[in-house]
Parts: structure tokens; C-alpha cells; sequence
């Protein structure tokens, strides 16, 4: 690998910086794993940041190539396997070292090699923006042995630490993910909340059609309560309620969506339930806005004891009141907003009560919604992040 690295010096142009518009800074985003643009990545994060004149490129196998949204996009093969990645590794570098970027962010644990040789070997700047608690999520992952979970999130939670140490910069997605790192190295520390971009989340349309009287979107698994939701909606059926429930997500994998298909055709509720699979990001609020109410049923386990869900201020953006689990994360959020209705992770009964409550009560359901809007308009949006992140990327890179 050295030796590919010094090819790879050789061949790639010296580390003079260009600039973007006045002489501002050139900030690269990198991934390899994503086809879709990235909610947080490329909406909360690098469009605004293009928007308010910095030089973006954004490097990923999205299928896309040249500029667009103020981006200039840089197109990439996504590699198969654990092994062509680590093959890719080389093409990735020189891809990257040829955007001759003044800081480089990333998000994919997998790219922790790439990232490391671009900052002790090339000494680039580097942010890694860890999104997601990963040593929890290690915690629940799917086909390993539960005894080795735990050793697997603690290998996790030293590449955060070794992030912290290495890097210019750690960001996360809320404050409980950063506390693992906050005294970790000399690497500044930023947390991002994912808020939504009002310019994708535009004021609701009150003619809308209400196609769905429920909506839940995010990852379609028994830990994040899919099964505690359709088992609600047996037992609104069971009660001659004909509601509606709309599916936007994905599952961990074809037997996990295999086992939620014949889930929701054994309870008899398939001609309730629709499942719409992934949507890109611009879409959401769209689909969203075809329902009454959003649902947030996350379970009690470790990851969801930190992360702050963003679907949730989603809901709120498209005007939606929210009935969620009663976690850490999001409670204080639902004592300050009055945006809806919390529940005992698990109790799908309680979940069904809160269901008819807010269909029985079309008025208080609104108000809800409302107030869900308008916190999202005044304090939980991403323009107050945008502007974290641009004071953050500046005093890594030195223009502050």
C-alpha cells in the first residue's frame, strides 16, 4: 500500500490549493457506498453550503457528473464487496487527490482506510461525520453472534476514538454520539443536528389529498418498531377501523422484507398497508404529506437511547402530528413543540389508543401539526446548522 501511495503522490499534482468563489475554501464530500444523495450529506449540508458560495465537489457513485444544485459533481464506481474496496482504495486517492481540496468529508466507516492515507501520507484535512451512534448499531447488527457483538462495538468505538485522534475534525448527529469523543485527541468537535432544509420541506398544502391516515418512514425493522406499528393496526382492525398505513423505508435485507410482506399479509391488513420502499430525499416531503399523522415506534436498545430520530421534525416540517416512542432523545423535544403524543416503546395498544384519539379528533390533531410547523420554522431547521458547520469548516481550514 505505501508503494501505491508514493505512485499515487507521484502522479498527482502537488498540494496547492484552489479556491472557490472570492478565494474561498474547496470542500470535498466522499463515499463510494451511496448511489442516492445522501439527506444529510448533500440536502442539510453541502447544497446549502454551495448555496451560500462555497466551492463543493462531491465525490460519489450517484450517477451523476458535472454541476448541478451549485455542486460540481465528481462520478466514482461504487465497488463490490469488502474486497473491492479495499482494491479500490488506490483509484479512490487519486480521484480524490485531483480535486485538490482544502478540507475532505466523509461519513462511511468503510472509508476510514482511504481516509487515513489521505491524512498521514498526503497530510489533507479531514472531517469524519459520524452520523450514526455505529458502536450501538454494532450492538443489534443482523448474522453476528450475540456473543461477539459486543466486541465488535467496541472495535467500532475505537475507530471513533481513532477518528478523533487522527482527524482535523469529528462531527455527529446529536450530543449523546459525540460525548464518546468529546475529549478524544485535538480534532474540533461539531454536533449537526439532522433538522430538516426548508427549501425540500416547503409549507404544507392544506388541499392535499390524505391518501394514508398514518405514515412511517425509515428502516422497516422489528427494532425500530414496524412490527409494534402493524401490530396496531391489527388491533385498530380488529375495532372496524379501516386505517391506512403507508411504508416508506427499507428493510435490512431480502429476508428481513420477506418476513415483513408475509407479516403484513398474515394479519390480514394488505389491503391497508402499502409499502413504497426507498424515495429519494427531494420526494419526501410530498409523500409524507399524503397522510394524517407520522409515527415514530423506535425500541428501547441502545442506539435509540442517543440518536435524536429525524423523521420526527420531518412529521413536524410537513405539518403532521407525531406520535412516538417515549425515549431520551425525543422527549424534550415533545415537551417544549406540544407536536403530538408519546407512547411506551413496545405497548402497541397504546399506539392504537393514540391512533384513533388523534383520527376521533381531527381539530387537536391540527393544532398539533401546526405547532410541530411552526418550532420547525423558528428552531428546528437546518439554517442555524448550516451556519455551525460553515464557522467549523473555517477554523479547520484557517480562514477564521
Amino acid at each position: 500500500m505505501a508503494t501505491q501511495a508514493a505512485h499515487i503522490s507521484s502522479t498527482v499534482t502537488s498540494p496547492v490549493r484552489s479556491r472557490g468563489v472570492d478565494g474561498r475554501p474547496v470542500l470535498c464530500h466522499f463515499t463510494t457506498v451511496h448511489t442516492e444523495l445522501k439527506s444529510r450529506s448533500f440536502y442539510m449540508e453541502f447544497m446549502p453550503l454551495a448555496a451560500g458560495g462555497a466551492a463543493v465537489r462531491y465525490v460519489a457513485p450517484a450517477g451523476i457528473d458535472g454541476h448541478r444544485d451549485g455542486v460540481d459533481f465528481v462520478a466514482v464506481a461504487k465497488p463490490r464487496g469488502r474486497i473491492g474496496q479495499l482494491r479500490n482504495i488506490p483509484a479512490v486517492l487519486k480521484t480524490l487527490l485531483r480535486q485538490r481540496a482544502d478540507l475532505y468529508h466523509f461519513q462511511d466507516p468503510e472509508l476510514l482506510p482511504v481516509a487515513l492515507l489521505l491524512k498521514l501520507i498526503f497530510r489533507r484535512r479531514l472531517v469524519f461525520d459520524s452520523y450514526e451512534d455505529f458502536a450501538a448499531m454494532a450492538l443489534t447488527t443482523r448474522g453476528m453472534p450475540r456473543v461477539v457483538r459486543p466486541i465488535l462495538a467496541a472495535f467500532v468505538g475505537g475507530l471513533q476514538r481513532l477518528a478523533a485522534i487522527c482527524f482535523d475534525g469529528v462531527m455527529t448527529a446529536d450530543a449523546g454520539t459525540l460525548r464518546r469523543v468529546a475529549r478524544v485527541g485535538r480534532s474540533r468537535k461539531l454536533t449537526f443536528y439532522n433538522f430538516p432544509n426548508l427549501e425540500v420541506f416547503p409549507p404544507p398544502q392544506l388541499s392535499a389529498a390524505k391518501d394514508f391516515d398514518v405514515v412511517y418512514r425509515g428502516g422497516l425493522s422489528e427494532r425500530a418498531g414496524t412490527w409494534v406499528l402493524l401490530e396496531a393496526m391489527r388491533l385498530l382492525a380488529a375495532q372496524g377501523r379501516n386505517v391506512r398505513l403507508l411504508l416508506i423505508g427499507y428493510c435490512d435485507d431480502g429476508e428481513v422484507e420477506r418476513a415483513l410482506r408475509e407479516r403484513v399479509a398474515g394479519l390480514g391488513l394488505s389491503p391497508q398497508v402499502e409499502i413504497m420502499g426507498r424515495i429519494r430525499h427531494s420526494e419526501m416531503a410530498r409523500a409524507l404529506g399524503r397522510a394524517r399523522i407520522g409515527i415514530c415506534p423506535l425500541q428501547d436498545i441502545p442506539k435509540f437511547r442517543v440518536n435524536i430520530p429525524v423523521k420526527v421534525f420531518e412529521y413536524w416540517a410537513c405539518g403532521l402530528p407525531v406520535i412516538a416512542s417515549d425515549l431520551p432523545p425525543i422527549r424534550p423535544f415533545f415537551k417544549n413543540v406540544h407536536g403530538g403524543i408519546l407512547f411506551p416503546p413496545s405497548d402497541a395498544a397504546q399506539l392504537a389508543l393514540s391512533i384513533a384519539w388523534l383520527l376521533e379528533h381531527p381539530e387537536s390533531s391540527a393544532r398539533m401539526g401546526k405547532h410541530g410547523r411552526d418550532a420547525v420554522v423558528e428552531r428546528f431547521n437546518h439554517r442555524r446548522e448550516v451556519r455551525k458547520l460553515e464557522r467549523f469548516f473555517a477554523r479547520i481550514v484557517g480562514t477564521v
